[in-house]
């Protein structure tokens, strides 16, 4: 091949882009139980942690552009899980919270992530898959910052 570095082989993004999908596939089994989407995992497992967080705060914290979450929060909010209002303090800022049903959710979805673990540490040990998150992240955090 005249051009080594369009080899698909040669590419860092395809495997991180194979990587994902093929782990956010890993997921929804779990997450057909619970009738929700890999992304809507997302969001939820961010209010989690922080309840009443504002449309901007999900969309940095998940790095994800207002037009992908919006659409995403109205799904959430139909399905009973969130509720979206207005801030007090600034009317351009919708906070969003989560409802009974979205934190009663937390409770089912808590053996997730273990089991997702037990599945990939077949093939990858634990301390491999720390040192990847970590090398992810630190190409995460570059990217984010390059880019802000």
């Amino acid at each position: 091949m005249a051009f080594e570095q369009l080899k698909l082989d040669n590419q860092i993004c395809f495997p991180i882009y194979a990587a994902s999908r093929l782990i956010t596939r890993e997921y929804q089994p779990h997450l057909d139980k619970l009738g929700i989407t890999y992304p809507q995992y997302l969001v939820l497992m961010v209010l989690w942690e922080n309840d009443n967080l504002t449309v901007n705060d999900i969309t940095k914290k998940l790095i994800l552009n207002t037009n992908t979450i919006t659409p995403l929060l109205k799904r959430m909010e139909s399905q009973g899980l969130i509720t979206k209002q207005r801030s007090g303090d600034d009317e351009r800022k919708v906070i969003i919270t989560l409802t009974g049903k979205g934190k009663n959710m937390q409770t089912d979805a808590a053996e997730i992530p273990e089991k997702l673990a037990a599945s990939l540490t077949e093939s990858i040990n634990v301390e491999q898959l720390s040192d990847l998150k970590e090398k992810l992240y630190q190409v995460i955090n570059f990217l984010v910052e390059k880019n802000s």
